[in-house]
């Protein structure tokens, strides 16, 4: 009987200290999610690529809407002022240079895949996922191969690269100029087709591209093009930053 009777004291402590433990707890999870969601740090990846690449494609509209408005203006001016005719014509060859003219000419098409999936029960030709897929090295080979071979003109999955031009890879899809691409990746360039092709095959990185090619079943094809078409680039023009190599 005595024990029962020292029941109702225990309980007395046990409750506030339950309640103070609970409180520590609430407080440290609050302090670590500093006002967010725990649950939430775990994003999403494709979706967030998929609303950045609607932002930015709402944006170039805009932009590109303006970018008409302006034209439109200083044709108006020009008409009246020889000063800014003068200016006009001389910007237009600065644009050409700079990618925002449309060209066309000879040239070539450079294709890369990833390596195709094994039939049901086979086995894939690495066992390294990374040695299958197509990287963002491999792209960038390709396209700094073509700029040193003497390209006039280039795109990648038919939009227009320039010398600010940077491709990002995101799983095994390509980022550019917020777009987003899967493979297989097409890159196409105007200029002297046999010295492009020289400048592809001594470039180091598309020479490892070709082992894999070898290796694990990864797919490279380089093709003439007779008559190449090659848009104006219209995104934006403002440089941000610059990654720094070597």
């Amino acid at each position: 009987m005595a024990n029962v009777g020292r029941r109702p004291n225990a309980w007395r402590l046990a409750v506030p200290l339950t309640v103070l433990g609970a409180g520590l707890l609430f407080a440290l999870s609050a302090s670590t999610a500093q006002g967010t969601d725990l649950r939430a740090s775990r994003s999403d990846l494709a979706g967030l690529v998929g609303k950045q690449r609607d932002e930015v494609l709402a944006r170039e509209k805009v932009a590109a809407g303006l970018r008409r408005s302006v034209a439109a203006a200083g044709q108006t001016a020009a008409a009246g002022d020889s000063r800014v005719a003068a200016e006009q014509a001389r910007g237009a060859g600065i644009a050409s240079a700079a990618g925002l003219t449309a060209m066309s000419g000879l040239g070539l098409s450079v294709a890369l895949d990833d390596a195709p999936t094994p039939p049901a029960g086979g086995a894939p030709a690495s066992s390294n996922p990374d040695d299958l897929v197509v990287h963002q090295q491999d792209l960038q080979a390709v396209v700094n191969a073509l700029w040193a071979g003497g390209a006039e003109a280039m795109t990648l999955m038919g939009e227009r690269v320039i010398s600010t031009s940077a491709v990002r890879c995101v799983g095994n899809t390509v980022v550019l100029h917020g777009r987003v691409y899967g493979p297989p990746f097409i890159v196409t360039a105007i200029g002297d087709r046999d010295s492009l092709r020289a400048s592809l095959e001594a470039e180091p990185g598309v020479i490892v591209f070709k082992q894999f090619v070898r290796d694990a079943g990864l797919r490279y094809a380089v093709r003439d093009v007779k008559s190449l078409k090659i848009p104006a680039y219209d995104g934006p023009l403002d440089l941000t930053h610059v990654n720094a190599t070597g």
